[in-house]
């Protein structure tokens, strides 16, 4: 199973400094995975069943030119998708990703969703990996949205009895559509079956910038198979916290100098320097030091200690910035 704890810190950018007197810090806090995996599921197999039948093939040969596509550019870029997935998962502690013998399976070679593969099947290519799960690419097809419109163009005007107007594009938009179902044998249910479309845009190549370059395709595959695994990762989302960089008077430089720490991620040093600021100096500087040192608690995954600070700065010294900081606080400690 890929879960993280919903509000421990893993990325914390540089504190950005300027002229003015306040400085900032943003926390990313991670944000739970769309779809969790079962506890019991280690390895992933993963199979490809977008490809044609080879009696198929003709009709997939007259929808390809129809949409703009090389011919049998999708058999070669399908796989790329493969590929997304078991580049994105590489490196995930607890979870592998396998490609078995039997990599890929016929399915409709079109946007046409298949029937869902026999259990049977399921269970033999997990058992060929020693995989809990099976992923499959069920249906995979692409096209390039800007040269179809430009074919549609001159179709219009030879229809209404206009000259077919020459107006190549620059840029070549590629969108890749790919179907995913996640088999679980053991209990014959479908973990997952999601469907997403990825564009992508490249400059055309050509004297006329007609073609999209050899790259458009295989590289909208590959994003469109990171994008789909993303499901089962934690992602992030990013806040700001304001802080002081400036003290008054006498407490000056010692304020600059914990300032200085947080730059360089030394919290801690920088709480020693604002907390003997917050016991010595006038009200002014120490409700800003007490505010910057619920500030470094928060970085350091300490929301309770950050709260305790913040209601300091306000509570007892009238910090303007304590008084909206202590609201959003007391919202993360809610939902922790």
């Amino acid at each position: 199973m890929i879960k993280n704890s919903l509000f421990f810190v893993f990325l914390i950018a540089i504190v950005i400094s300027g002229c003015s007197k306040y400085g900032s810090v943003n926390l990313n806090y991670p944000l739970n995975p769309e779809v969790f995996l079962p506890d019991n599921v280690k390895t992933i197999a993963l199979v490809n069943r977008s490809l044609t039948k080879n009696e198929d093939k003709k009709t997939k040969v007259i929808e390809a030119i129809a949409t703009g596509e090389v011919a049998g550019s999708d058999r070669l870029a399908s796989d790329e998708c493969l590929t997304g997935v078991f580049d994105r998962m590489q490196g995930r502690k607890g979870i592998n990703i396998v490609i078995p013998q039997k990599t890929r399976l016929y399915g409709t070679g079109t946007r046409e969703t298949p029937e869902l593969l026999d259990w049977k099947i399921v269970k033999n290519i997990c058992d060929s990996a020693n995989a809990e799960v099976l992923l499959v690419l069920e249906t995979f097809d692409s096209n390039s949205d800007v040269v179809l419109s430009t074919v549609a163009n001159q179709v219009v005007n030879a229809i209404n009895g206009e000259k077919p107007k020459i107006g190549l594009p620059n840029q070549i938009r590629m969108n890749v559509l790919s179907f995913w179902r996640l088999y679980d044998p053991a209990t014959k249910t479908i973990i997952d079956q999601y469907q997403i479309t990825n564009y992508l845009t490249f400059n055309g190549v050509g004297n006329n910038f007609a073609f999209a370059p050899p790259e458009a395709l295989p590289n909208t595959a590959y994003a469109a198979g990171q994008d789909y695994i993303q499901r089962f990762l934690p992602s992030y989302y990013t806040v700001r916290r304001d802080m002081y960089k400036k003290g008054k008077g006498s407490g000056k430089q010692e304020f600059k100098a914990g300032f200085r720490r947080a730059e360089v991620a030394n919290w801690q040093g920088a709480i020693d320097s604002w907390s003997e600021i917050a016991k010595h100096t006038s009200r002014k500087n120490a409700g800003r030091a007490c505010l910057n040192i619920a500030v470094s608690y928060e970085v350091l995954g300490n929301t309770e200690l950050a709260l305790k600070w913040v209601k300091k700065s306000y509570e007892d010294y009238n910090d303007k910035l304590g008084r909206d900081y202590a609201k959003i606080l007391l919202n993360r400690r809610n939902l922790e």
